[in-house]
């Protein structure tokens, strides 16, 4: 791989969480793209990564088996990235379990308010499929509510009902994500780290201190090319990184249907003055993709 001119795009999303292509038609997706590198990186689960190890032929694009946990703690939330960890790994396998079942548990507190609180009922089918899903979130709720008239969209749903419930406060922190990545071999990476809960938004000093406090439970990389940056969060995030000698990532957030991104859109251009960090990232990979047998 040539670190300099490589396409990639390592964060999307499929159905095995809140995306709306499968493992197999992504990968068809990255083939017509001419995406060099790419990794899945669903929201708690690894499914989709091992479903795809599978179909792939020595022709493919270079792929490094992704996860996004949703972690949070007393200090904010997080989204950590964890690429090129062994799939089989213990660490890996017990916090997926742990995060897939606290967002079952989600899930059914928010159908049963939307029924007792604001009265919106859908058919047993319905909630059955919603409930046989691999990892069933907000998303996919936000769609049925639409799908029966409860919403006019599905952020409209999410952001006028969803929202409002409390669920129960469980979560997975951000140093055991951290930790069960790095004990499975893999590299922990913080997702678009001016992105806070909600509509927050982290800049300045506050970011610095996010992220030293970060890779202080072993942090060692930042998502420095994304599809939703300005520049001037793509060039603070890119003086973080290059100040800590931190990897940086570059991936589109790709959600199929359920998101406005194209599928490789970075910010990141075979153009693009590649900064170190990304150059150490795609040369650490190159030991970590998956191999075809």
């Amino acid at each position: 791989m040539n670190a300099r001119t490589l396409i990639m795009d390592t964060h999307m999303h499929t159905t095995v969480s809140d995306g709306t292509d499968s493992p197999e038609e992504i990968l068809g997706k990255v083939r017509e793209a001419g995406i060099e590198l790419f990794a899945l990186t669903d929201h708690d689960g690894i499914k989709g990564c091992c479903d795809l190890e599978r179909i792939l032929s020595p022709s493919d694009p270079a792929f490094l088996a992704g996860v996004e946990f949703n972690s949070r703690d007393n200090e904010g939330k997080y989204h950590i990235l964890g690429y090129g960890y062994d799939p089989a790994a213990k660490s890996i396998v017990q916090l997926v379990d742990k995060a897939r079942a606290m967002r079952m548990k989600k899930a059914r507190v928010r159908i049963e308010e939307l029924r007792d609180r604001f009265g919106f009922t859908f058919p047993q089918e319905e909630t059955q499929a919603l409930f046989a899903l691999y990892n069933p979130g907000k998303p996919h709720i936000g769609n049925l509510m639409v799908k029966y008239g409860y919403a006019a969209s599905k952020d409209s749903a999410i952001r006028e009902y969803l929202d409002k419930i409390k669920t129960p406060d469980s979560y997975v922190g951000p140093e055991e994500a951290i930790k069960a990545i790095r004990d499975a071999g893999g590299i922990p990476v913080l997702a678009h780290p001016p992105y806070g809960s909600g509509d927050e938004l982290i800049m300045g000093d506050d970011l610095n201190e996010r992220v030293k406090r970060l890779m202080s439970f072993g942090l060692e990389g930042l998502e420095g090319y994304y599809s939703q940056y300005t520049a001037k969060m793509r060039d603070q995030v890119l003086s973080i990184a290059a100040e800590y000698d931190l990897y940086i990532t570059a991936g589109s957030d790709y959600h199929g249907r359920n998101k406005m991104v194209i599928l490789g859109d970075t910010g990141l251009s075979e153009e693009t003055d590649r900064p170190r960090g990304l150059i150490r990232f795609i040369e650490r990979a190159e030991s970590l993709i998956v191999k075809v047998r």
